[in-house]
């Protein structure tokens, strides 16, 4: 069957394009490997810049209505102890801590009900230009292709796109029961050989995220094991490579979105926002007929900002030196708190 564009990736990104291309009346399909609800690895974040978008989505409500925790701190710990904490914006299009099979599915519903054609538990095995793909047990052709399918994206290795990349760290998660006294926070612990974030995510429940090389995860496992009473028998999803090279954005008529195109830093939480903006980015140049704009406008999208993930990225690979700026942090906090307000910021993205 042909359709005007076809997305891989039910994730924010490819359903945030599918939803406005579908509902400007274009002929859109939406291919999933997975069958929805399903977990992902992720830290359940959603930045305050996310809201605009999914204003122009028309699901904020809804966002809203589903389990979350509206986040009033964050903390940072350092090894050894020092601490720093300082609060969140209480406003509710602030932060908030969502699951991830929460939001993914809502807002695949929403490109369902835009119009779009939802294909789920097809994972893509055949890819021609044309552009011409075999998803599951089904033939289909599109004009335009958007690949939303994440940093191990199918659509680049089918088209020898993925650069080579080490396996220097890997990230876990997992869902637990909270304790009592956590509180409606994201707390960072810089751990020697690698890192943990964790953030309540509502009804009780807090997502722990561990980041370090291969050889270290047992060691971190154990630590997280007994800071947060976790039982040997818990499931941990996985994840890797955490750091790779950007690929080009658009290929002809190929155009590559969230962690297909780009990955950042996992400790500066905004992975969903980028998801989102460049998906409705996406959709904007393909239904303005701005296609030759889209690489320009990709990189602006990440402008100015690659410098924090550089500074994440810097502070967890060395975090007996990131213990010590913590240290200096409890005595001049504001210098902190101006970089943590570079992250959590409020920018959209033009509609």
């Amino acid at each position: 069957m042909s359709y005007d564009i076809a997305i891989v990736g039910a994730g924010p990104a490819g359903s945030t394009c599918a939803a406005l291309c579908a509902q400007a009346g274009w002929r859109t399909i939406l291919i999933e490997k997975s069958v929805f609800p399903r977990d992902k690895v992720c830290g359940d974040c959603l930045n305050p810049a996310c809201w605009p978008i999914l204003d122009r989505l028309g699901v904020s409500d809804r966002v809203r209505a589903l389990s979350h925790s509206r986040l009033e701190a964050v903390e940072f710990n350092g090894i050894g102890g020092p601490t720093v904490r300082f609060p969140l914006p209480a406003d509710p299009r602030g932060e908030i801590a969502i699951k991830r099979s929460a939001l993914d599915e809502l807002l695949m519903l929403r490109a369902m009900e835009a119009g779009a054609e939802v294909l789920q538990g097809a994972a893509l095995t055949q890819l021609e230009e044309g552009w011409r793909l075999q998803a599951g047990e089904r033939a289909i052709s599109a004009k335009f292709l958007v690949a939303a399918d994440g940093r191990n994206s199918t659509v680049a290795r089918l088209r020898k796109l993925l650069p080579t990349v080490g396996k220097e760290r890997v990230g876990l998660q997992t869902h637990v029961p909270a304790p009592a006294d956590f509180g409606e926070k994201v707390a960072m612990h810089l751990l020697p050989d690698g890192y943990c974030g964790v953030a309540s995510i509502g009804e009780g429940q807090l997502n722990v995220c561990l980041v370090a090389p291969p050889a270290k995860l047992p060691e971190l496992k154990r630590w997280a094991a007994e800071r947060f009473a976790i039982a040997p028998e818990q499931t941990w999803r996985t994840i890797t490579p955490l750091a790779r090279a950007p690929l080009p954005p658009r290929l002809d008529n190929l155009l590559l979105v969230g962690d297909a195109a780009r990955v950042v830093e996992p400790f500066t939480g905004e992975g969903i926002y980028y998801a989102l903006a460049s998906g409705a980015l996406a959709a904007d140049c393909l239904l303005r007929d701005e296609l030759a704009e889209y690489p320009a406008r990709h990189r602006a999208l990440y402008r100015g900002r690659l410098w924090i993930n550089r500074l994440a990225k810097a502070a967890v690979l060395h975090p007996r030196i990131s213990t010590q700026a913590l240290r200096l942090a409890q005595r001049w906090p504001a210098a902190l708190h101006f970089l943590t307000a570079r992250v959590i910021h409020t920018a959209g993205v033009s509609s």
